[in-house]
């Protein structure tokens, strides 16, 4: 099998133009992953990872609905098979996933970091196994090390209001160079329809902040102590995972705080659709006027349609692959979110993610109605996610913010990932960046000054991020 054009030093590059760009002004920048899954206790404890599946298959949902759409059986994938036979396993699929970004990534990140070159199959699985797991032993492939490894100046780690964030300030006071820094997830907050683990989730919250959350403005307080004591340790974002936004519909705030505190005495009766969307709305607006207040730029990562499959999701839990692109209407409830916050000038810096690529214009196009004065691109139509972050989805998102926005003030591209391996992600997004761009420049649609448009493609790769968080 002829392998000598694929991945190598130009890939996605398709033209000399494009490899200038790229490897002029892209290739050497550092990383700001501003928003990843990666498990700061690892990275204190500067771990090592025992073999390639410990540290690539476990909790890669990509890899597994590959699996699963193979026909492997899932004792291979989530189930109780050694590490050596679901990597057995993977190996033998990765051949038929041709065309997808799995293909890409998975050939990119034996790559580098492990040097393999070759293309991953059953046949040649163990040999694989065996060497990456030597390798998985050494320094450079522990936590640490492969955070150096990949240039990554600084992660944004995804945690509750409720965790200590021991782990970021053990990691703080330590010698090492990467800022491991702490991203506020709220979610947990506004599950109101969650019954009693909804209240055990606000009996823990009501202890780490030292406020007896009985009623609404309570339970405000205890969140913005604990922003105060996030904002101590560095952090500077914050994050949501909804399904679309809330509306803030016709229930007044009396009425939701009768229902929150017969909740909080175990009463679930009250809990309509309606309320709820009242109050996750209250709630999302308190918090968010605080960030405001702090300076911190806030995430919402909106359009999943999670755990589709209920007999699957008895069997192995939520949050195990069987998640999709969902078809809500977004347009008038994000709107209306944004100007709640905006007509009292309490709307922070804001990034928007969409999952359904039919709304990347509604959202590169609702950015441009609450823009910022002395800050650039202050809301951001954020890099394509999830299902999305692929060839076709990146360029999709980068054309619709072209065309409506302001690309050059674009923050770039993030990891959203579990895995310390997906740096290779940041460069398959500075590739494709690039190759837009000669592109552009080939058909005369921008000038031909690849010095102008290198700056321009290294702010998108790092500077603009730098800029917009203040790290």
């Amino acid at each position: 099998m002829q392998t000598e054009q694929f991945l190598n030093d130009n890939f996605l590059l398709s033209t000399p133009l494009a490899q200038q760009l790229y490897h002029d002004y892209a290739a050497s920048l550092p990383v700001i992953d501003y928003h990843s899954h990666l498990p700061p206790l690892d990275i204190r404890e500067n771990k090592n990872y025992k073999n390639i599946t410990d540290i690539w298959l476990a909790g890669d949902h990509y890899k597994w609905r590959a699996m699963r759409a193979f026909g492997v059986e899932e004792k291979y994938i989530t189930g109780d098979a050694s590490d050596r036979d679901k990597f057995q396993k993977w190996a033998e699929t990765v051949p038929f996933t041709i065309r997808n970004p799995l293909f890409h990534w998975t050939h990119m990140e034996l790559k580098n970091p492990f040097g393999f070159s070759g293309l991953l199959n059953g046949q040649n699985a163990q040999d694989v196994f065996d060497k990456t797991e030597q390798q998985l032993q050494t320094s450079a492939f522990s936590t640490q090390g492969l955070l150096q490894h990949f240039n990554v100046e600084m992660v944004g780690t995804t945690d509750d209001p409720a965790d200590d964030l021991a782990d970021h300030s053990a990691i703080a006071q330590s010698d090492f160079k990467t800022k491991i820094l702490p991203s506020f997830r709220p979610d947990k907050s506004l599950q109101l329809d969650g019954g009693d683990d909804y209240r055990t989730y606000l009996t823990r919250l009501s202890a780490v902040a030292n406020v007896q959350i009985v009623d609404l403005d309570s339970l405000i307080a205890a969140l913005h102590i604990r922003i105060e004591f996030f904002h101590a340790l560095g952090c500077r974002i914050s994050d949501h995972g909804l399904s679309c936004f809330p509306l803030k519909g016709n229930s007044d705030t009396e009425k939701i705080n009768h229902i929150f505190k017969a909740v909080l005495d175990g009463d679930d009766t009250g809990v309509t659709v309606e309320i709820k969307d009242s109050f996750s709305f209250y709630i999302l607006a308190a918090v968010s006027r605080k960030y405001h207040e702090k300076g911190w730029a806030q995430q919402y990562h909106v359009g999943a349609l999670r755990n589709n499959n209920q007999r699957q999701r008895l069997l192995l839990g939520p949050d195990t692959g069987f998640d999709s692109i969902g078809d809500y209407q977004h347009a008038a409830a994000l709107s209306a979110f944004l100007n709640h916050l905006d007509r009292t000038d309490q709307l922070a810096k804001t990034i928007i993610y969409n999952l359904n690529p039919a709304d990347n214009a509604v959202f590169a196009s609702m950015a441009g109605n609450f823009q910022g004065e002395g800050i650039k691109s202050k809301i951001q139509f954020g890099s394509a996610w999830w299902f999305l972050d692929q060839l076709d989805g990146m360029k999709k998102q980068m054309d619709a913010l072209s065309n409506m926005g302001l690309i050059s003030c674009f923050i770039g591209m993030l990891t959203d990932s579990r895995s310390f391996l997906s740096y290779s992600r940041h460069e398959y997004f500075r590739r494709l960046l690039c190759n837009i761009f000669a592109e552009d420049i080939h058909k005369g649609l921008i000038p031909n000054d690849p010095e102008w448009i290198g700056k321009i493609i290294s702010d998108i790769c790092y500077f603009n991020a730098k800029e917009y968080f203040g790290f």
